[in-house]
This record gives C-alpha cells, sequence and structure tokens, in this order.
C-alpha cells in the first residue's frame, strides 16, 4: 500500500490558496508591492 505524502498535499494545497489570494489582492484591492511579496514568499517551499 503506498502512503501520500502528507506535506507536499498540504504545501500544495496552500500554494494554491495564496495564489488566490494574490489574484483577489491585485484585481480587487489594487495592491501590488504587498501581492507580490506574499506570492514569492506563500509560493517557496523552501523559505
Amino acid at each position: 500500500m503506498k502512503e501520500k505524502n502528507v506535506v507536499a498535499g498540504k504545501s500544495f494545497r496552500f500554494a494554491v490558496r495564496i495564489v488566490n489570494l494574490y489574484k483577489y489582492l491585485c484585481v480587487e484591492r489594487r495592491e501590488f508591492v504587498l501581492s507580490k511579496q506574499l506570492l514569492r514568499s506563500g509560493t517557496s517551499v523552501g523559505a
């Protein structure tokens, strides 16, 4: 039986939520500087 990698699944779902938040901040709130920093740090697993 193959075990799932829990960390990979959680980090992927977190990155998807970060990308959606980035899109919301850019389109709805017109916030570009903070949203770009959030995108870079939120999708970097090594950080």
